[in-house]
């Protein structure tokens, strides 16, 4: 899914970004790329494509939501010509919700709609751009209660509905997540049932590579 010369994009929220210098100078892999999974699946991408051209951006911001994505999208998508994009969003817009107010929250119905919109924009301004779209999870401890259950359930039926209607490989990282809970739990994998820890990321990367690249 990823050939020669090709650009990657990665949006998402913190968990995409996780510690990437914004304004790192060019040439600086690791600071553009951050501490988390897209540094540690780019590695192997540019390790497996040496000599290929391949070139890997992160775009996540911490604390983003859909409608973050969204304000941003011409300057941090479109504009960067990828040739694959690869978004992560959505528990932001539950978290939020849950533990600083409804009205920071994103209801899943917009949602829904807004996610559609981004996916139209950009395979409009980006003809024959490659789609990734991972399902929002938890790791199901910290923070996480069951009353987010519902919620998120409905953002990864949106999702998975989406990757259907859009052509786009689905990385299904709540399901491999749910197998990984069987063998350790969510505190092991997890800071606080959102943000990984250096054992979570290792397993996103997994998912990431093996949904998108088989590898």
């Amino acid at each position: 899914m990823i050939a020669a010369h090709d650009v990657v994009l990665f949006q998402g929220d913190s968990i995409t970004d996780c510690g990437r210098v914004h304004n790192a100078p060019p040439g600086m892999e690791v600071d553009q790329l951050g501490r988390g999974y897209v540094m540690l699946a780019t590695s192997q991408i540019l390790q497996r494509m040496a000599g290929q051209n391949v070139k890997v951006i992160n775009k996540g911001i911490s604390g983003n939501r859909v409608t973050d994505l969204r304000d941003r999208w011409q300057a941090d998508c479109i504009d960067l010509r990828p040739n694959l994009v690869s978004i992560l969003v959505g528990v932001n817009d539950t978290w939020h919700g849950f533990l600083h107010g409804k009205d920071r929250g994103v209801p899943v119905d917009v949602y829904g709609r807004v996610y559609r919109e981004l996916l139209e924009k950009t395979v409009q301004k980006l003809p024959g751009v490659k789609l990734v779209l991972g399902e929002p999870f938890t790791f199901r401890c910290g923070k996480v209660t069951e009353a987010w259950e519902p919620e998120m359930s409905q953002r990864l039926a949106i999702v998975r509905q989406l990757a259907k209607d859009f052509g786009a490989r689905l990385v299904p990282f709540q399901a491999e997540i749910d197998k990984a809970l069987r063998v350790m739990s969510g505190d092991y994998w997890a800071h606080d049932g959102v943000h990984p820890k250096l054992a979570g990321h290792g397993l996103l990367a997994r998912i990431w590579l093996n949904a998108v690249l088989g590898w």
